[in-house]
C-alpha cells in the first residue's frame, strides 16, 4: 500500500476531501461541517452566491470557500470535486448530518482506500413534520475522482458508479430536508421542472398511462410498502407529496412535448383575435 499522510498528519491513511455546495443556509451548514470533522481532512464549500451568513461561518469553521454562481446542481457539484485537494472525496449537502457511527466507520476505512475502484454508499433517512420517517435510501457519498465522475444531469445528480462496484458504509446520514410547507412545494416545483426537462431532452415520449398509474403506484409505494401509514400525519402527508410530485413531473413532460403545438395555437389565437379585433373596428367605422 502507498503511504499517504494526511494533512491531519496520520501516516498511512489516505485523506479525504469533504465536498458542500451550499445557497443561502447558514443556519444548517455548521452542523454538516462538524459532523465530517473526525474523518474530514479538509471541507471545500461552493457557494453559489448566498445572501446570509454562509460563506463567513464557513471560513469561519476552516473550510476553503469558493463562490460560483450558479450553474446547475451536477456542475456545481463537479465544480467543487475539482478543487478538492486530495482524490478520496466525501459528497454532503448544507441540510445533511453524518452519525457518529458513520463517521467512525469512514474514519477506520480511511488506511484501506487502496482501491480507487471501489465506492462507498451510505444509507440516508430523512425528516417531515419533525419525524424521521423509517424508510430510507443508499446513495454513493465517498468515491475516489480519478475513477468516477459526478452523473451530468439536471436532478439526482451523483457519482456515476455501478452498484456491484459499491461497499456500504455503517451508520446513517440524516437528511434534515424539512423546513416548512411552503419551502417543500416550492423545492417540489423546482425538482420537478428538472426531472421534466431532463426526460424532454432524452426524447423521452410522454405516455398518458405513466400520468394514470405512477401517482396512485407512488401513494402505494410510499405509505404502504415503506410502511409511512405508522407515520401518522407526517407519514400520510409525504405519501400524498409524493402524488403530486409525479403528477407535476408528467403534466411539465406533456407540456414540454407539446410545447411547439402550444405555441402555434397561442400564435393563431392571438392572430385570430387581432383579426376580429380589426373586423369589428373597421365595421364600426
Amino acid at each position: 500500500m502507498d503511504s499517504v499522510t494526511s494533512v491531519l498528519g496520520s501516516p498511512g491513511s489516505y485523506p479525504i476531501s469533504v465536498v458542500i455546495i451550499a445557497q443561502d443556509d447558514e443556519v444548517r451548514i455548521s452542523k454538516a461541517i462538524q459532523s465530517c470533522r473526525p474523518f474530514a481532512d479538509e471541507v471545500v464549500v461552493i457557494d453559489g452566491g448566498s445572501k446570509d451568513g454562509t460563506v463567513q461561518l464557513a471560513e469561519s469553521l476552516g473550510c476553503r470557500v469558493y463562490v460560483n454562481p450558479w450553474p446547475g446542481y451536477a456542475k456545481q457539484r463537479e465544480f467543487g470535486v475539482e478543487r478538492a485537494v486530495h482524490d478520496w472525496v466525501f459528497l454532503i449537502d448544507t441540510d445533511e448530518v453524518v452519525s457518529d457511527e458513520l463517521a467512525q466507520d469512514i474514519l477506520q476505512r480511511k488506511p484501506g482506500l487502496t482501491d480507487r475502484g471501489v465506492a462507498f454508499s451510505l444509507y440516508r433517512i430523512g425528516d417531515f413534520l419533525g419525524k424521521w420517517l423509517d424508510k430510507g435510501e443508499y446513495l454513493v457519498r465517498l468515491y475516489n475522482r480519478k475513477e468516477y465522475g459526478i452523473r451530468n444531469s439536471l436532478v439526482h445528480e451523483m457519482p456515476e458508479v455501478e452498484e456491484e462496484q459499491t461497499v456500504r458504509l455503517n451508520g446513517v446520514l440524516w437528511h434534515q430536508g424539512f423546513r416548512s410547507i411552503n419551502d417543500h412545494v416550492a423545492r417540489f416545483n423546482k425538482y420537478t421542472d428538472l426531472e421534466a426537462q431532463a426526460a424532454f431532452e432524452k426524447g423521452k415520449p410522454f405516455k398518458l398511462r405513466n400520468l394514470l398509474l405512477r401517482p396512485p403506484a407512488r401513494f402505494l409505494q410510499k405509505y404502504f410498502l415503506h410502511g409511512l401509514f405508522k407515520k401518522g400525519i407526517s407519514g400520510f402527508a409525504v405519501s400524498v407529496f409524493w402524488v403530486m410530485y409525479e403528477f407535476m413531473v408528467g403534466f411539465k413532460h406533456y407540456e414540454l412535448t407539446s410545447s411547439g403545438r402550444l405555441a402555434r395555437h397561442n400564435a393563431q389565437g392571438q392572430a385570430e383575435k387581432g383579426k376580429k379585433k380589426g373586423e369589428r373596428s373597421y365595421a364600426v367605422q
